[in-house]
């Protein structure tokens, strides 16, 4: 090709390409969507951000769990003989913050569920509702799955609404692993309450709190049948003599909420708080079904009126930097009229129970009976309990914290209760031939009277310690391990591991030719491991 033919066709080739982009510039363009990245917001504290398009921030955090647990064991009765169990645990948080002409509107959603088998198995969760538990024979009661909206609640301005934690709490087990001590611990209620900020590190709250998660059922020695209430028999008066009347419904009823308030301080060298609280208790009618010998006139017969069963705690915590950074002690004592689960009594055993064995082979229960009904009256007489715990955090590095714990507490009914129950028990079976099971009184005077368990007062302590290794942050590897006795004020109760039939032989135990195995105390050690991911 000669030089001036390609000098043309350059020429040419350049006019197509700049008509080209002539056309081309008259054609629309379109322009891309602006692209909206999570954008980081500091307002509120770390590891929030913008829900995009909206002013709202928002968190997302996890918790991965491990535990496995060991426990002395004594006994392989029905239903016992569990020495280990194991648990995973997960848990998501939400919290979502906007800030507002009148302040910061929160709400926080948490949820947990778990896995639990062999001896990590609760009773306490299944009552109350949390869990649900595997049926198979070999996994009867001890495969659990649990699931539980932990928290779910809006706060605004002071107001607080939805599913948290008790206001009444304070320390709630904070150092512990498993939460063995004695003290009130109900991190999950449905709640609606105000807090007013004083001033000086001074707050006031008043909290109307779900009466349902601080019940404990009123003593019921006599179950009758699957379709009838489940209560004392009553006892009225035929042609002036006493006569068995039937049973009272001893099924509490919700009317009132529980009112809970308390006064806390906030300040450099840690931190105080008194609580206080009304809870109602408030049963059921008697029945209309008499049920024996009422061919006369029946009087005497009362209304079981409801009664406010109340408790105060107090506590404090106070930091001490000066021995460790991060050190802090708690102190914590409770007391209650009808409330023992807000005294907390009830912890290592597990609550929502009439009476509980908190470890498998347990030689006695305990009775956390808020009430009995006065088999005579009719009316609600009351139990009272207190508990005190101390529990002290100590870093002996940045990556190596331990802590040492403990607890003291005790249950009492009235001397009068456990007679009334006794007097009834006496018109029912005379000689103890009918068996009622391990909640008969016996007849008083008896030997079978003495040393039944029902009704009994009694005490409890917790000792214990743990280690935690914390190689990186948001990472725990600790092992804690505890001792409790459990055991009875005065006098002895029938050993019912030893003497598993005692029970329902209670007029040859009165009558000599049984003599069953008792004791006055009995004990167990526990070790926890838990490996714990924060994120």
């Amino acid at each position: 090709m000669s030089l001036s033919n390609r000098f043309l066709l350059l020429g040419s080739t350049a006019a197509f390409a700049t008509i080209g982009a002539a056309h081309a510039a008259d054609l629309p363009v379109k322009k891309a969507e602006p692209v909206e990245y999570v954008r980081v917001c500091t307002t509120h504290g770390v590891a929030f951000f913008y829900i995009p398009g909206t002013d709202t921030c928002l968190r997302i955090s996890g918790r991965t769990r491990f535990e496995g647990n060991y426990q002395t064991n004594y006994s392989r009765q029905t239903g016992t003989g569990d020495t280990s169990g194991y648990r995973g645990l997960l848990r998501f948080n939400f919290d979502a913050r906007t800030r507002t002409e009148y302040g910061t509107l929160r709400a926080l959603v948490r949820l947990d569920a778990g896995s639990r088998t062999g001896l990590i198995h609760s009773g306490t969760q299944l009552r109350i509702g949390h869990s649900y538990a595997a049926t198979g024979v070999d996994e009867a009661g001890r495969a659990q799955q649990h699931v539980n909206v932990d928290k779910a609640f809006i706060q605004f301005g002071g107001l607080t609404a939805g599913r948290a934690a008790s206001y009444f709490d304070f320390y709630a087990h904070d150092f512990e692993i498993y939460g063995a001590t004695s003290g009130s611990d109900t991190s999950s209620t449905n709640l609606l309450a105000y807090t007013a900020t004083i001033g000086n590190g001074f707050s006031t709250t008043l909290s109307l709190e779900d009466p349902v998660y601080r019940r404990t059922p009123v003593f019921a020695p006599y179950a009758t049948t699957a379709t009838t209430p489940v209560g004392p028999v009553f006892v009225g008066y035929a042609d002036g003599l006493p006569s068995l009347y039937g049973t009272i419904d001893s099924i509490q009823r919700s009317r009132l909420p529980d009112f809970v308030g308390a006064l806390r301080v906030e300040q450099d060298w840690g931190t105080a708080q008194l609580s206080a609280a009304t809870h109602e208790i408030n049963v059921g009618n008697l029945s209309t079904a008499p049920a024996e010998g009422t061919g006369g006139v029946i009087t005497g017969i009362a209304h079981t009126h409801s009664v406010q069963g109340w408790a105060v705690q107090g506590g404090v915590k106070v930091n001490a930097p000066f021995i460790a950074l991060g050190d802090a002690l708690y102190l914590q004592g409770a007391y209650g009229d009808g409330t023992q689960n807000y005294v907390g009594y009830c912890m290592i055993a597990g609550c929502y129970a009439q009476a509980n064995t908190g470890f498998g082979g347990q030689k006695f229960a305990q009775y956390f009976a808020d009430a009995s009904i006065n088999p005579f009256t009719g009316q609600l007489q009351t139990s009272t309990s207190f508990s005190a715990v101390a529990s002290y955090l100590h870093y002996w590095s940045p990556e190596w914290r331990s802590t040492l714990f403990g607890s003291y507490g005790e249950q009492d009914f009235s001397a009068g209760a456990r007679l009334a129950q006794g007097a009834a028990y006496s018109l029912v079976s005379p000689n103890g031939a009918v068996a009622f099971g391990a909640n008969a009184v016996g007849v008083p005077g008896t030997r079978f009277y003495r040393l039944s368990q029902a009704l009994r007062d009694s005490y409890q302590y917790v000792v214990g310690a743990s280690l935690i290794w914390s190689p990186v942050r948001d990472l725990d590897i600790g092992v804690e391990g505890f001792y409790t006795q459990v055991g009875v004020k005065s006098g002895r109760v029938i050993d019912s591991d030893k003497s598993p039939t005692a029970y329902t032989n209670v007029a040859a135990i009165n009558a000599g030719t049984f003599v069953p195995r008792t004791a006055t105390q009995d004990s167990v050690s526990q070790i926890r491991l838990r490996v714990q991911r924060d994120f």
